[in-house]
């Protein structure tokens, strides 16, 4: 395994043991470096899973944690599990199962509720939820805005971060006085595929040298990630496993060892809670 001299978290990825490369992306990852994952559950029903309650969502929770313990025996650091409802649920609930808003928001809250669960027990550092980053009516937007408030509050209530899906944007201050008002500190709530800055909340980057070099340069948190969503009908995408190590050492070798240690240590110790440095082999 390649070792950069730093710890090398990947804050946003996904893995499927079943039907595709699962731990074989996490081997690649940690061969060239990476030694720290984020795994985030996969979509529900991209598991097969379309939930009626809640309680549904329970068996993609819980392969995700299967996953993440494994994750772990392969890296020099360590894998955390992220936990909740993708957004994008919504329209599936409402174009192609009839369900109205109202009612895709309550089985969208339900499910984060069982997330929530595993929070509370530990087992996550964080929660998963957000809002259409897509056009969509009226209702499925203030439904969706449902959804985020509850997440933020079941994430200050149970002591996690939470990752947003959302929209492309550089601005998310509106989310940032929500979670005030739901007691979650704003640097906790995480803008996943974010540019280089995101006002408001805490950037998780796209490892794009362009939106890598505006982080740097803003001297702000940040956070590195792929967003690698391990499909077998697309390898690769959206970004391969290697690519957050490769782009740390691209960082290192222009002199950027301050915002590395920035990005892999410092702030996933303020928004997660986690100790990448300690937790190195």
């Amino acid at each position: 395994m390649r070792d950069l001299g730093t710890p090398v978290l990947d804050d946003h990825l996904h893995l499927d043991p079943r039907h595709a490369r699962g731990i074989d992306a996490v081997t690649d990852f940690a061969r060239s470096g990476g030694t720290h994952l984020l795994v985030v559950n996969k979509p529900s029903w991209h598991l097969g899973v379309e939930a009626d309650t809640g309680e549904d969502f329970r068996a993609v929770f819980e392969e995700t944690l299967d996953v993440v313990a494994d994750a772990s025996e392969e890296l020099r650091g360590r894998a955390w599990p992220v936990l909740g409802v993708h957004p994008g649920l919504v329209s599936r609930l409402v174009d192609e199962r009839g369900f109205d808003a109202d009612e895709a928001a309550e089985l969208m809250c339900a499910g984060l509720d069982v997330a929530a669960e595993h929070a509370a027990d530990g087992e996550a550092v964080a929660l998963k939820s957000g809002r259409p980053h897509y056009d969509v009516s009226e209702s499925v937007w203030d439904a969706s805005n449902r959804v985020l408030r509850h997440a933020l509050e079941r994430a200050a209530e149970t002591g996690v971060a939470l990752q947003l899906h959302t929209e492309a944007t550089e601005d998310l201050t509106d989310v940032a006085a929500w979670a005030e008002d739901a007691g979650l500190p704003p640097e906790r709530v995480v803008k996943h595929y974010a540019s280089g800055e995101c006002a408001g909340v805490t950037p998780s980057v796209m490892c794009e040298k362009g939106y890598l070099e505006d982080a740097v340069a803003s001297d702000g948190p940040f956070l590195m990630e792929t967003d690698y969503v391990d499909d077998p009908e697309r390898p690769g995408a959206v970004m391969g496993p290697k690519t957050v190590p490769r782009r740390v050492n691209w960082l290192l070798e222009n002199g950027h060892e301050a915002a590395v240690e920035r990005a892999h240590v410092e702030t996933p110790e303020a928004v997660y809670g986690i100790d990448t440095a300690g937790t190195l082999e």
